[in-house]
């Protein structure tokens, strides 16, 4: 494993980015080794539910208000997953659909972002030291990227909040189990 851990720390020391990705996306330093630790997947805040909707399984539905997602599994069931959602003034409401998944992300910051936190980098290279985490499925409504995405963290204990901007963020080891779970054009409700 440390050559693969040098590998990513050399990737993001070529894109001029280490100090900034590591202070952001895991906030810590090895004591002596020079080297960052790898960030933790966190726990499973999964559980099966009880959940009456009128949406098909394979549909996700996303009550901001409970910061809940439901992966609806049966009539009448769901798999809930504790999530953070956009804090004041970021969040928003609506029907999308997953346009596309990506394991171990790059995370390029929108123009407005950067200019809300200019010392934010142009681009993060994908690795366990990205913001975005394990995996992302990115959100489209007609056909267009929404800029917003469903994705994990290397902060699981920054998951339950009203957090973000505008996206929707699970413990790592919550955004790869719905990974394998959800598929390209899924349905997405958020309420």
């Amino acid at each position: 494993m440390p050559s693969a851990r040098l590998r990513i720390v050399g990737r993001l020391a070529a894109a001029g980015l280490i100090g900034i990705a590591l202070a952001s996306a895991c906030g810590l330093a090895q004591a002596g080794s020079g080297l960052p630790p790898l960030p933790a997947m966190g726990p499973s805040l999964r559980k099966a539910v009880a959940f009456e909707t009128g949406e098909q399984p394979g549909t996700i539905v996303i009550r901001k208000n409970e910061k809940a997602l439901y992966l609806v599994t049966a009539a009448g069931h769901a798999l809930r997953y504790q999530i953070s959602v956009g804090r004041d003034g970021f969040g928003w409401t609506g029907t999308v659909k997953i346009a596309s998944k990506t394991e171990w992300p790059e995370w390029r910051p929108p123009r407005e972002m950067r200019a809300r936190r200019p010392e934010l980098p142009a681009m993060v290279p994908a690795g366990p030291y990205n913001p975005l985490g394990a995996r992302a499925l990115y959100l489209s409504r007609d056909g267009r990227d929404t800029l917003y995405r469903i994705h994990g963290t290397n902060d699981p204990k920054g998951v339950g909040f009203d957090g973000t901007s505008g996206c929707f963020r699970l413990t790592n080891t919550d955004v790869i189990d719905l990974f394998k779970r959800v598929a390209v054009g899924a349905k997405v409700v958020v309420e």
